[in-house]
Order: C-alpha cells, then sequence, then structure tokens
C-alpha cells in the first residue's frame, strides 16, 4: 500500500496557503465570478449557462447530471468513451469527494437505484451506513436519559457509522461496469494531486461551518488554513486524498475497510478531543451492501420507483403521489392554492407514517406493502377531500393511518432529526441503463472529522431518534448495533409499460421527499419540461408547517395559504435536485439552479 500523507501536512507541502491563494490568482479571472472559480471546458460553460437560463440540456446517446462541473466532466469523459453508468458514477463520486466535501464522500454512505437495459430489471443497492457493533440505543442521551443537543452529538466521533459509499462505488463497478476500475479513479487523481479551484459554494459552506470546523486540528489545517476560510477561486491540492485513491485502485474497496487507512479511520473516531466515538475495525471488516428490492408506488398510469427502508424515500414520496393523485391536480395547476393544499396535506399524512413506521426493516418489521396500498392511500385522501364539512381547509391536525401488515406491532413516533446536506448523481448511459444515487455524509461535513486519508467522516448515526422510547413504547428508528439509520435519501426511477423514463433525486434533509414528489407533479401533471419542473419555487409542508421559497413566486402564496389554515414560514429552500428525462425523441436533462450542478450529454 502506498503511503499516506496526513492532511495537516498537505499546506506544509504546497508551501502554504499563500502559496496556493498566488496560484489561483495566476489562472483565474479577475471577474471573482462562480463561474470562473472553474477551469471548465466549452460544453460545461454552455451546460451551466443552459442552467441559469431555464433551458433543458438535450441528447440522444447518454447524459450525466450531478452538483459539480469538474465532476460531470470526468463522468462525461467516461460514457463518451463507452462507459456505463456504473463506471461514470465511480468517476463522479471520486471527484465530489474531493470538490464537494461538505456533502459527500468515501467517509459517508450511499443509496443506488438501477435500471439494466439488458434484463429489463430495476434494482437498488443500499450503501447505507452502519451503527457500530458497541453503539447503544442510549448513545445519545446523557447521564439523566435525556437526548444530547444537536450539535453536542454530531461534532466528533460519537456520530461516525461505519461507512459504505467506497464498497458501494465498487459493487456497483462489479456487476454493471465496463471500464478498468483503476482508470475511473484518475480523473480525482489528478485534480487532487494537480490543485482544483475551491467554488463558491465549498467556500461559503466552510464560512458559514468555521467555528465547528476549527474543532479538529487536521480539520481546520485543510479548511481554514492560517485560521481563515479558504476562499473562492483558491487553488486547493490534497495529496492524502490522491494517494487514498491509489490505493483504492491497487486494493479496491478493501483500501478503505482494512490496513493503514482503516486505522486512520479508527483512531481518528476514537481519539476525537472531547466526544470520542465507538466505531471499531470490527465494523469496517464486516461492512456490507445490500441488494434490495426496489419499492414501487402507482402514480397516472406510471411506476415511481425507488429505495425501500432503511431509506423512507421511495414510500414517502409514493405516499404522497399516491394520495394527491386522487385529485385533479393537473386541472388546477401550480398557481393554485388548492393544488398546493392537496400536497401540502397529503405531505403531512404521509409524513405522519413515516414517524411512525419506518425504519430499518432488517432489524423492525415494517408495512411496506401497505402503505403504498391503492386502497390505503385512497382512504387517506379522504381526510383531505371526500366529506370534509369545513370548506376544504387544511388538515387541523394529522396522525399516522393504519395500513395492513401481516403481523401487528405497535410503535412510538420518531423524533430524529435531519440537516439538509447530501447530493444527487443521474445517468443514462449509451446502453439504456438507467442510474439514480443519492449520496451524502448527513449533516455539511458531516462529523466534521477529517482522516489522515484525505476525507471527512459522516454523522449518520445522529439519523437515529436520540429517544429509544416513548411512553414506554419503543421507536422503530431507534438506534441498535449493526442498525441502518432511516433516511429521508429517495433517489427514483420513474417507469412507465416497463421501460424508465425519468431518473430523479436530490439533497435537503427531510425535505428531499417533497422536492423529489412535487417535481414529479410538475413535470407529469402539469407539463413542465424538466428544467422547468427543477427550478419550479418550493412549497415544502412535512408537519403543519408550510415552508415557501425566499425570494420566489412561492411567496405570493402566503396569504392564500394561511386563510386555508396554515403557518407560513418563508425560508431558503435549498434543494439540488437533478434529473433526466427520457423521451421518445432523446435525452432532457435538468440541473438545479441553486446549485453549481449540470448537466452534460451527446
Amino acid at each position: 500500500m502506498r503511503p499516506i500523507l496526513p492532511v495537516a501536512l498537505v499546506y506544509m507541502i504546497l508551501g502554504g496557503p499563500l502559496a496556493a491563494q498566488q496560484a489561483a490568482d495566476a489562472i483565474a479571472p479577475e471577474s471573482g465570478t462562480e463561474t470562473s472559480a472553474y477551469a471548465l471546458s466549452d460544453r460545461a460553460q454552455a451546460a451551466m449557462a443552459a442552467r441559469d437560463s431555464g433551458d433543458p440540456v438535450l441528447a440522444q446517446d447518454w447524459m450525466v447530471v450531478a452538483a459539480n462541473p469538474l465532476a460531470v466532466e470526468a463522468g462525461a469523459d467516461v460514457l463518451a468513451a463507452g462507459g456505463t453508468a456504473a463506471d461514470a458514477m465511480v468517476a463522479v463520486q471520486a471527484v465530489l469527494g474531493l470538490v464537494e466535501p461538505q456533502s459527500s464522500g468515501l467517509g459517508g454512505g450511499a443509496f443506488l437505484v438501477w435500471f439494466d437495459a439488458a434484463s429489463g430489471e430495476l434494482t437498488t443497492l443500499d450503501g447505507r451506513e452502519t451503527a457500530p457493533l458497541a453503539a447503544t440505543p442510549t448513545l445519545f442521551q446523557d447521564a439523566e436519559g435525556e437526548p444530547l443537543g444537536f450539535w453536542d452529538a454530531v461534532v466528533g466521533g460519537l456520530s461516525v457509522g461505519t461507512p459504505g459509499t467506497p464498497a458501494l462505488m465498487e459493487e456497483a463497478h462489479r456487476r454493471w461496469g465496463m471500464a478498468n476500475w483503476g482508470g475511473l479513479l484518475d480523473p480525482a487523481i489528478a485534480l487532487a494531486d494537480n490543485g482544483f479551484s475551491v467554488s463558491a459554494r465549498m467556500a461559503g459552506s466552510i464560512a458559514n461551518d468555521a467555528e465547528r470546523l476549527s474543532t479538529f486540528p487536521a480539520t481546520a489545517a485543510y479548511f481554514l488554513p492560517e485560521g481563515a476560510p479558504l476562499a473562492a477561486g483558491t487553488l486547493l491540492q490534497n495529496l492524502a486524498y490522491a494517494n487514498t485513491l491509489r490505493a483504492m485502485q491497487a486494493h479496491g474497496a478493501d483500501a478503505i475497510y482494512s490496513g493503514e487507512i482503516a486505522e486512520g479511520i479508527i483512531a481518528t473516531v476514537r481519539h476525537a478531543e472531547g466526544n470520542p466515538g465507538v466505531l471499531s475495525m470490527r465494523d469496517l471488516d464486516i461492512y456490507e451492501v445490500v441488494e434490495r428490492p426496489a419499492v414501487c408506488a402507482a402514480y397516472r398510469g406510471l411506476d415511481v420507483c425507488g429505495m425501500g427502508p432503511p431509506s423512507s424515500g421511495a414510500l414517502t414520496v409514493g405516499q404522497i403521489l399516491g394520495i394527491s393523485g386522487q385529485f385533479a391536480l393537473d386541472i388546477l395547476g401550480p398557481d393554485d392554492p388548492e393544488s398546493w393544499r392537496i400536497i401540502g396535506d397529503a405531505s403531512r399524512l404521509a409524513f405522519a407514517d413515516r414517524g411512525r413506521y419506518m425504519a430499518d426493516s432488517d432489524y423492525v418489521p415494517m408495512p411496506t406493502e401497505g402503505l403504498i396500498d391503492p386502497a390505503y392511500l385512497e382512504e387517506r385522501a379522504q381526510l383531505i377531500g371526500g366529506d370534509r364539512t369545513d370548506g376544504f381547509m387544511a388538515l387541523p391536525e394529522v396522525s399516522p393511518g393504519t395500513p395492513t401488515w401481516d403481523h401487528a406491532m405497535l410503535w412510538a413516533d420518531d423524533q430524529s432529526i435531519e440537516f439538509p446536506s447530501t447530493s444527487h448523481i443521474s445517468i443514462v448511459d449509451s446502453y439504456g441503463n438507467v442510474l439514480s444515487m443519492t449520496t451524502t455524509i448527513e449533516n455539511g461535513f458531516g462529523s466534521r472529522l477529517m482522516t489522515p486519508g484525505g476525507f471527512l467522516l459522516n454523522n449518520e448515526l445522529t439519523d437515529f431518534s436520540f429517544r429509544s422510547h416513548s411512553n414506554g413504547v419503543p421507536i422503530a428508528n431507534r438506534l441498535e448495533p449493526g442498525k441502518r439509520p432511516r433516511s429521508s435519501m429517495s433517489p427514483t426511477i420513474v417507469m412507465q409499460d416497463g421501460a424508465p423514463i425519468l431518473a430523479i433525486g436530490s439533497p435537503g434533509g427531510s425535505r428531499i421527499i417533497g422536492y423529489v414528489a412535487t417535481t414529479i407533479i410538475a413535470h407529469y401533471d402539469w407539463g413542465l419540461d424538466i428544467q422547468d419542473a427543477i427550478s419550479l419555487p418550493h412549497a415544502v409542508n412535512r408537519f403543519g408547517t408550510y415552508d415557501l421559497e425566499e425570494g420566489t413566486d412561492a411567496e405570493g402564496l402566503s396569504e392564500a395559504l394561511e386563510a386555508l389554515g396554515y403557518e407560513v414560514n418563508i425560508r431558503s429552500l435549498n434543494s439540488g435536485l437533478h434529473a433526466i428525462a427520457i423521451t421518445p425523441d432523446g435525452l432532457m436533462g435538468g440541473a438545479d439552479p441553486r446549485r453549481e450542478g449540470i448537466a452534460l450529454g451527446q
């Protein structure tokens, strides 16, 4: 195995951050715009212009959409050379872990939905992190049994679960890849060795989280050289990350789960000053990616398919669509507050079921089929319409339903917290394979722990409920050894007559579910092209309060929604939707203008 350079030495090797900034100044245009933060090809700049002008990107053969132009370019090169969607994903993810480390990387986990053109089959791979074997249901409770404060739990080793992304990358490539494994990591290695220009988004994320990033020396040395947050346009190298990827070229994912890099992970977690964790070499050694059947919900003659438990994504998106689908949203349209009353209350009903029933089905029994049974969703829809006598105001309150299942089980409502971060990748290759993958380290910058291998570690354990019971009744999403925490990640492939017609997903914490569901409604009910559907101002309701996207036309719904009985909160809603529509005329890609991703195709 190649020697790994500690991240804290990176700037010493470079000659310090001033040298990095001077190098960046020498190559960066004076404008200082976000576009100038990259050394981008003409095709990437054209894709950025299309995104910003609201135009979808069109292609005939292949397409990739992801959260950073440098990552998209890496994936596009793989596809142009005849690689599969699985090959391209490996290249994209490796670059994202370098240029968008606040959102995903080798220290995190992911869910992947795959349509195989040769077999016509749809399946999913679960690369979610697992709880350490030494973890207990009271891990995030104090001596009196009360939940810790969220940030007290997140920052440090206590929140770190066993990473799944490296194993998922390798497993997807083993099943569906055609290109040489080692070559797929070359673009990320070159960027890590030679330096990449820090994007405006990465710089802003660092500045906003500077206090927490300063907690640990290795993390601070990388993101806050000489005590100051990295500025947009800074040329940044990560030689430790490059060497980690070289180890993966030689040894595959085993390079992360055993040997020197693995030992560095465990030492980082267990020796985290002030908040050590319990992850062990045994946890890394036994980690496995799990293949699971896709969960598909019917909607308007389509099958909306995604990741089942431990994700709540496919079930909750399916419930929102299944309930909303009982109403004529296509006639009402996006400007009618009645559409948003229906979608909002459908979402509230779905989130009530989510909080009661959804968790890792390897550990708790779940009424998976019952939750998306059309008869059950029709019954739930009656709460919104039906024989209501209140003039179709917002539901005053919601509670979980009683879906059909084959064994009784009593659960209490969950009390976990999810903050927005994460990243999404959609890919269609020239062979007709389709990939939708959402990847994360959970909160922005995860646990804030940087390993000697040059990547951050997740804080996924805080996706579990901090309480194990409520009023003596167990909570389905309580922490247990080896268990995978419930997630809202919603990588989705929409099928029609057995063929894929849309790949979509988003970051955004538990609002991911609403972002994906309403974009599907906008595209198929309201007839918006996929870029316009992604760009549609957000209105999201999970627990009663309607969040409306600040600075957009969604603010105009405020008065009408308040008149319907909702509390309204106008706030930033920073999704990162990336989608590819597969049409008889070719591929149509859209990237979220709220972030810096692009779509590229040929």
